[in-house]
């Protein structure tokens, strides 16, 4: 079965706004924005992908739009309003992926690729961001700051500095329903890419390489949208507090519960360490977040940091 994937874009930016849409005639560039990735795989909207086996459901082709931001160098997909279905279908669905429930959501821009350390540092740079807690990842010593890792998810942030980053690009955390519309698109699929069993054609999971890899690096990992790295690699930050049911969700825009007593967020998408179960899409984990009600001084106030947790950003259409 063929499957239909992006060409990931970078050109040089002079209009003003947080991004400049790219013509979807448009093939070549000459020249990247500060912070833009560099050597990511280039396929041809048009070019087809041949996968060795086939996908139990066919992927839908959708119109890709895409612009990049003009702050950051990130690439950015249109996800059209519409409406999907969210949480765990599948037969590892866990309790706290259920119900599953309809939801709708109005268009937004999602990051096409996880923030990456040479973005980063452009925030730190400026005085808006705080630098990682740690500049190792998993396995190196060495990795935030070296040129080699510019490309590479920045790792070892916390909640606080993911949604200062978010505020500084323009944009914000996406919403635990943004996300997950983003990966899956308008059809029942297990992995962003469909159902194909996971391997390393499509992610980075279950320690098979060890540690981060270069953003967009598994083309066919695609979501329907065009979407990278939704699966692996580094797990995501979203804007929502954690709940232990979909039960009482909303289906409009749905922004998370208002509170939570013990301050955990919802990260989304698995790691570079996770198995199978856990890059599945509808999969969900709750991590620390900031206690702003914690004593000076204390971790809490600033929460859970980790080598394998990142993030990307959205944007308002």
């Amino acid at each position: 079965m063929k499957r239909f994937i992006p060409l990931i874009l970078f050109v040089l930016l002079t209009a003003c706004g947080t991004g400049t849409e790219i013509p979807e005639t448009e093939s070549t560039a000459t020249s990247r924005p500060p912070g833009a990735p560099t050597a990511i795989p280039t396929i041809s909207p048009t070019a087809t992908i041949e996968t060795v086996s086939t996908p139990t459901s066919a992927p839908t082709e959708i119109p890709i739009r895409l612009r990049v931001s003009t702050v950051d160098g990130m690439p950015q997909v249109l996800i059209p309003a519409g409406t999907f279905r969210m949480g765990g279908m599948d037969v590892h669905a866990t309790d706290n992926e259920k119900p599953a429930h309809e939801v709708t959501l109005d268009a937004f821009w999602m990051d096409q690729l996880e923030v990456t350390n040479g973005m980063y540092t452009l925030c730190v740079g400026a005085g808006m961001c705080e630098p990682p807690y740690s500049f190792n990842s998993q396995r190196r010593t060495e990795y935030y700051g070296l040129t080699e890792f510019k490309d590479y998810p920045v790792v070892y942030v916390s909640w606080g500095q993911a949604k200062a980053y978010c505020e500084w690009a323009g944009r914000r955390l996406p919403t635990e329903a943004e996300w997950e519309r983003a990966a899956r698109g308008d059809d029942l699929r297990t992995f962003p890419w469909g159902e194909d069993k996971p391997d390393g054609r499509f992610a980075n999971f279950n320690f098979m390489v060890g540690d981060t890899t270069r953003v967009g690096t598994y083309p066919l990992g695609a979501s329907p949208f065009g979407v990278l790295d939704m699966a692996g690699n580094v797990a995501e930050w979203v804007n929502d507090y954690f709940s232990i049911t979909y039960a009482d969700a909303e289906t409009f825009n749905p922004q998370g519960p208002a509170e939570s007593y013990t301050y955990q967020r919802v990260v989304r998408g698995g790691s570079l360490g996770d198995a199978e179960i856990n890059i599945r899409l509808a999969k969900r984990s709750a991590v620390q977040g900031p206690n702003p009600n914690a004593p000076y001084g204390s971790t809490d106030l600033i929460g859970a940091y980790s080598p394998r947790i990142g993030f990307r950003c959205v944007e308002d259409e």
